[in-house]
C-alpha cells in the first residue's frame, strides 16, 4: 500500500476543498439544512469514506500534518471563552442558574452511563467519554478536539467513535426535540403565556479592518499566555486539553472588559471562531481512520440508545419540572434536547419547530442559545478535565 504524506500547507489545502464541497452539497440538500448539519460534516464524512474504501482496497493510506488544524480548534474555544459573560447570568436571571445546573447535571449522567456501558463490554472507560458529553452535548467541534486528546491517551480509534457519536446525535436531537415538547404541550395543556421580553435592539454594525484587527490580536495573546496556564497545571501533574488555557484567558479578559466597561469586537471575534471551526471539522473529519471502528458497532450502538432514551427522560421529566412545568418549559426542554445531543443550532431550530405548532416562546428563544453556545461548553470542559485526571 502507498503512504501518502501530506505537508502543513497540502493538509490546510484539502481541508479547505473538502470545506467546499460540504458547502456545495448543502445548498443541494434540504435535508440536510433541517437537520443542522454542517458543511464541514458533510465534505468531512464524504472524504473519509473514500479514504476507508481507498484503505480497504489497499491502494492508498493518506497521513496529515495536523499543525494548522490544532491552530484552528485553539482558536475556535478562545472565540468561546470570549464569550462567557458574567453578566449575562444576571440578565437570564434564576432560570438560566436552573439550567446552567440541569446542563453539569446532563455532562455528568452522560459520562457515567458511556463509562459503565463501555466497561460493561470490556472496554476501555475512554470509550464512555467518547460516547458520552464529548460528543453528545460537546458536538462535533468538541468530539473532533478531544478525539485527539482520546488518542493521546492511547484509546484506538477514540476520534472516530467521538465523532460518530456526535453525527448520531445530531440526527436524534433534529428527530426528537420538537416532537418531544409538542407532546409536553398537549398533554398539559399549555399555552403561550403572551408575554414579551424586550430586547436592546442595537444598530448592526459593518465588520472593520481594525475590528478584525483587535480581534486576531486579542485571540493570539490569549493562544500565547494561555500556554503558560497549561504548563502551570502540567507542572504539578494535572493535564489539561492543549486549548484549556487560552479559554481560560479569554474568559478573563472579557470579564475584565465587562467590568471595566470596554466595548470589544466581540462579532469579530465570532466570525474569526466560526471561519476557524468549520476549517477544523474539516480537517479533523476527513483524516478519521474509519476502519478503527471494527469490533466498536454493537458498544457504540448500545451505549448511544440508553444514552438516547436517558436524555428523553431527563429533558421531558427533569428539565420540564425543574423550569416550571408550563408552556416555556416545554420550549426549553425541545432546546436542552437539541445541545443535550446535538449542537445549539439544532437546538434552536427545534424552539423554532414548536414555536411554529404552537405559539411564541420567548424566553426559551432567548436562553436557549445562551445556555446552549456559552455555559454547555465551558461546563463540559471543566467536567471533562476532571474525568480525564482521574480516570
Amino acid at each position: 500500500m502507498y503512504q501518502l504524506t501530506l505537508d502543513i500547507y497540502q493538509s490546510a489545502g484539502l481541508g479547505a476543498a473538502v470545506l467546499a464541497l460540504g458547502i456545495l452539497i448543502l445548498k443541494q440538500s434540504p435535508l440536510m439544512k433541517r437537520f443542522c448539519v454542517p458543511s464541514a460534516v458533510v465534505g468531512g464524512l464524504i472524504f473519509s469514506i473514500l479514504a476507508l474504501v481507498l484503505y480497504k482496497m489497499d491502494v492508498v493510506e493518506i497521513t496529515f500534518d495536523e499543525t494548522l488544524k490544532d491552530v484552528c480548534m485553539r482558536v475556535f474555544f478562545c472565540s468561546i471563552g470570549f464569550m462567557a459573560s458574567l453578566s449575562m447570568l444576571k440578565k437570564g436571571g434564576k432560570i438560566l442558574i436552573i439550567l446552567a445546573v440541569l446542563l453539569a447535571a446532563l455532562v455528568l449522567s452522560q459520562n457515567f452511563l458511556g463509562i459503565a456501558v463501555m466497561t460493561a463490554f470490556g472496554l476501555d472507560p475512554l470509550y464512555g467519554l467518547a460516547v458520552g458529553s464529548i460528543s453528545l452535548s460537546g458536538g462535533h467541534g468538541t468530539a473532533a478536539a478531544y478525539g485527539e486528546v482520546l488518542v493521546d491517551h492511547g484509546l484506538i480509534g477514540g476520534d472516530v467513535v467521538a465523532v460518530a457519536a456526535a453525527t448520531f446525535g445530531l440526527a436524534i436531537a433534529s428527530l426528537l426535540g420538537a416532537p418531544m415538547a409538542k407532546r409536553l404541550v398537549d398533554r398539559y395543556k399549555l399555552e403561550p403565556s403572551g408575554e414579551v421580553i424586550e430586547e436592546t435592539k442595537k444598530e448592526e454594525k459593518s465588520i472593520l479592518n481594525d475590528s478584525f484587527l483587535w480581534a486576531m490580536i486579542l485571540i493570539v495573546i490569549s493562544l500565547g499566555a494561555g500556554t503558560l496556564i497549561n504548563d502551570a497545571f502540567k507542572s504539578v501533574g494535572i493535564a489539561l486539553p492543549s486549548y484549556l488555557g487560552a479559554l481560560v484567558v479569554a474568559i478573563v479578559i472579557r470579564n475584565v472588559a465587562d467590568w471595566r466597561k470596554h466595548d470589544m469586537p466581540y462579532r469579530e471575534i465570532d466570525v474569526l471562531g466560526w471561519i476557524c471551526l468549520s476549517l477544523f471539522l474539516a480537517m479533523a473529519l476527513m483524516s478519521m481512520k474509519l476502519w478503527q471502528l471494527e469490533g466498536l458497532a454493537l458498544p457504540m450502538i448500545a451505549a448511544l440508545v440508553i444514552q438516547t432514551l436517558f436524555l428523553l427522560f431527563f429533558t421531558a421529566v427533569v428539565v420540564f419540572r425543574m423550569t416550571g412545568k408550563t408552556y416555556e418549559s416545554a420550549a426549553l426542554s425541545s432546546g436542552f434536547m437539541g445541545f443535550g445531543m446535538g449542537a445549539t443550532p439544532n437546538a434552536v431550530a427545534n424552539v423554532e419547530a414548536l414555536m411554529s405548532w404552537s405559539g411564541p416562546a420567548p424566553l426559551a428563544y432567548f436562553l436557549v442559545p445562551l445556555a446552549g453556545g456559552v455555559f454547555l461548553d465551558v461546563i463540559n470542559v471543566a467536567i471533562l478535565t476532571g474525568f480525564f485526571n482521574v480516570l
